[in-house]
Order: structure tokens, then sequence, then C-alpha cells
């Protein structure tokens, strides 16, 4: 039976770029369903998707792009999806890079690497988002000990059992990376593919704001290093209360040793606090870690049956 592609197209103010992107897909899948997906747009992007035939255009009403990949991977249905800005800074005629992977089972997520190349340096004119991009995918590699060359990029294919089996959690722009650490942490298998990026043509506006996004990504990653690696979490935090405890309380107890007094009441009681706390650290920590280690035993249980129910 042929695999049924579906091309997730998640839209907010996109009226200069969307027709192009949605008939350059049409042209190099035209057997795939394409969805797109308005967010709230304030120009004529959803008047344009509309007007064009053969595909179909819903509204998510929960503004970010997170809250529109949730409500896809809810409720589209396919053996293969592939997920794309509206931006038109991704070639559709590269699709077939991403899905390969996908339809010989040799990946369960397919990412399309902007960076490896080049094409992302030359092309994008936003030069931190270079620098944000770099720092994402050195704590990310470094946290899972992996050499994943671009975690944020919007162009990737994914089968279907990793579509129903991950929870989308972001609400916005840091989507990406939490479906990268999502990847990671449960052993799905990722491969990347280069791709010619892009930039944005003229008139067509980007809705990153570098900083704010930058630090929910940033959030993100902490959140997740805390919820899939607790133990090393909370170790460093625990480390580092101790080295600050020795600090404050060495001078205490090189006075106690030779006076038999203690004068730095203020110093010893700080020492013995973040002493406290790094004991209390330590133990949340292995109690998380535990607790993690059964919700992976559980999840696995779980997509096992999920195969299983879908053969």
């Amino acid at each position: 039976m042929e695999e049924k592609i579906a091309i997730l197209i998640p839209c907010y103010n996109e009226e200069k770029t969307i027709q192009k992107v949605v008939l350059d897909f049409k042209r190099e899948l035209p057997n795939a369903q394409i969805y797109v997906y308005n967010n709230n747009s304030t120009d004529r992007t959803l008047e344009i998707a509309s007007s064009i035939d053969g595909i179909i255009v819903r509204n998510e009403y929960n503004q970010g792009k997170g809250n529109v990949v949730r409500r896809m991977f809810r409720e589209i249905d396919a053996d293969i999806y592939v997920m794309v800005d509206g931006d038109n800074t991704y070639p559709a005629e590269e699709v077939h890079k991403l899905i390969e992977p996908i339809q010989s089972r040799k990946a369960d997520m397919v990412v399309g690497d902007r960076l490896s190349n080049g094409t992302y340096q030359s092309e994008n004119k936003r030069k931190f988002h270079e620098f944000g991009n770099n720092l994402v995918k050195n704590s990310i590699n470094l946290l899972f000990k992996n050499n994943l060359q671009d975690i944020m990029s919007g162009y990737r294919a994914f089968n279907k059992i990793f579509v129903k089996n991950t929870a989308i959690l972001s609400p916005k722009f840091e989507v990406e990376t939490e479906i990268t650490l999502s990847a990671l942490d449960k052993r799905f298998i990722i491969k990347e593919v280069p791709i010619t990026y892009r930039d944005r043509p003229e008139g067509s506006v980007s809705k990153v704001n570098t900083i704010q996004d930058g630090i929910k990504v940033t959030q993100t990653i902490l959140k997740m290093y805390k919820d899939y690696k607790p133990r090393k979490f909370f170790f460093l935090i625990a480390f580092f209360l101790f080295i600050f405890a020795l600090i404050s309380g060495g001078p205490v107890l090189v006075e106690f040793a030779k006076t038999h007094y203690i004068t730095k009441l203020p110093s010893a009681v700080l020492a013995t606090g973040l002493m406290m706390i790094a004991a209390i650290s330590l133990q949340c920590g292995l109690i998380l870690d535990t607790i993690v280690k059964a919700n992976k035993e559980k999840y696995e249980l779980n997509l096992i049956r999920y195969k299983e129910g879908n053969k």
C-alpha cells in the first residue's frame, strides 16, 4: 500500500510566501495531503491559503508555534509527516531527502540541517540567531553525548510512531528544541540531511524575537535537563552548594581548630545551611532519577503496545 504523507505548515502572517510554499510542495509530492494551520494571522494568510485547491486549512487560536504543532500531531493521521515553515526559507525540492530515511525505516525523525553546509551562515541576516543556534546545539550535545548539527531547524520529517508518542508541551518557538530533546531521551533514531537554506524574501518578517525566544529556549533546555537528567542536574547544584559551604565555613573551621571558639557566627550559620541544602539536593536527585527510570520503563511498554495495536 502507498504510504500516506502529510505536509504540516504552521502559519502566522505569511501572506507573501504561503502560496508558493504550498504550490511547491504540491508539485514535489502531488499525492500528499497538505495542511495549513493558520495561527491568528492578521494579514491575508488565511484568505490566500483557503483559495488554493486540494489543501486543508484549519485555525489554531492558541497563539504560538508549539500550540499549532501540538494540535497538528493530535489531529492529523498519516504514515509520514513533513513539518515545514510557511516562510519559504526551506526548499520543497529537497523534501525527498527527508522522507527517504523514514520510508526505508532508517530513522524516526529526519532533520533538514541548515548549518553544516554553510548556507544558513551565508543567507541569515540575523547573526545573533546563529550564536543562539550554536549555544543550544552545544548544550544539548553535551547533555546527551551526541553530535547533532542543527537542533532548531523547522524542516523535519517524522514517522507515525514518533508523532503519536511525543508530547508537545512548549507553547512557542522552543518547540523544535523540545522535539529534539524528547527524541534523544526516548532514543528514537535521528538522521540529519544537509539542505539549502534561503533567507526570507523581501517584505517577509521573521516572527522570532531573538532575545525573548532565546531565553525561552534556554529555559526549555534547563527544564528538560531537570526532567530528563535529574541526578546530574541536582548533583551539580549540590556540588556548587558544597563548594560555597566550604568557602564560607573554611575560616570558621580553621578558627575553631586554633582557638576552640567560633566568633564568625554568621559564616558558620551560612555554611551549615548550604550543607543542608546540598544534602537535600542530593536526595532530590536520587529520588527523581528513580522516578524518571520508572517512567521510561512505562513509556517503553506503552510504545510496544502502540506498535502491536497498529500492526
